[in-house]
């Protein structure tokens, strides 16, 4: 189980592992509410997350449910990790909700895999080159200065918790080798942009693969991140101009895992795909 967590995936399994132990009582919702003084909608909206209870509801529950003393421990434990507000929090006004939300998530996956044919993988890129990525978009998706900065230190954020830190999730990204040439900033920047991914492909949960020019046409699809968990359904993520968006529908989902593993086969392999890295850098940057 990852340690970094997601206070809205701490909230699910609470209203999880609470509904297990009213089943296990044998009681229907209503039984529940009945001798707690409570409406059968407050149950039901604790269960399924759409309402946060107090520590005082949750231990009512328990009691009712006769738990055990470990488990009464666990789980007020888990009521008060899923109280804590997430680092994203002070960057909350700056960024879109679905992005929000995909932080969130993905504090909890165990492993992403990510398909970019445009650009170098957000989890991927360094400051500078972030930066100049949000200010070449500035003409069309015109943001606050500030919403740019603050954008760009929450992308080092994320790739300093889920990939530099304890207990990192498992990474494989995807890209073009047009990514390596296509200039964001100026030299420098892309210099130690190359330098930064032939340095990070190194790491043991890292896992990074170049589609080279003349590989065969590709599936219709533009950049998205799949997120799996320990002990929730599969998502992606899918970055749009008008938008971001989660997708959940399982089907879909399933769809978007062949997607990339396709890729990963029509990609090259990982020491060549560094070699490709260093040979641009070489040659262009340099």
């Amino acid at each position: 189980m990852p340690d970094r967590g997601s206070p809205s995936l701490r909230r699910q399994r609470l209203g999880r592992e609470l509904r297990r132990l009213r089943e296990r009582a044998d009681m229907i919702g209503e039984d529940a509410a009945t001798r707690l003084g409570w409406s059968a909608a407050k149950v039901s909206r604790i269960e399924t997350a759409k309402t946060f209870p107090t520590l005082k509801d949750v231990e009512a529950l328990l009691e009712l449910y006769e738990a055990d003393q470990v488990l009464r421990r666990e789980l007020l434990d888990l009521r008060r990790s899923a109280a804590q507000k997430g680092w994203w929090d002070e960057y909350r006004s700056s960024l879109p909700e679905p992005t929000v939300e995909l932080i969130d998530l993905e504090s909890e996956a165990v492993e992403l895999r990510n398909w970019e044919p445009q650009v170098v993988p957000g989890l991927l890129q360094t400051e500078a080159y972030a930066r100049a990525l949000f200010e070449s978009w500035q003409p069309v998706i015109q943001i606050p200065p500030k919403w740019q900065r603050d954008r760009a230190a929450a992308r080092m954020r994320r790739k300093q918790t889920l990939l530099l830190e304890s207990n990192p999730v498992g990474f494989f990204a995807v890209f073009e080798d047009s990514v390596l040439t296509r200039q964001f900033g100026g030299p420098e920047v892309m210099r130690e942009q190359l330098e930064h991914l032939i340095e990070i492909s190194e790491l043991p949960h890292v896992e990074m693969r170049i589609l080279a020019q003349g590989t065969p046409p590709l599936m219709p699809t533009g950049p998205f991140l799949y997120l799996q968990f320990p002990d929730f359904p599969d998502v992606v993520y899918l970055e749009e101009y008008f938008g971001s968006r989660m997708v959940q529908d399982t089907e879909q989902v399933f769809a978007y895992a062949r997607a990339f593993d396709h890729l990963l086969n029509l990609a090259l392999d990982e020491p060549t795909s560094r070699e490709l890295i260093k040979k641009t850098l070489s040659e262009r940057w340099h």
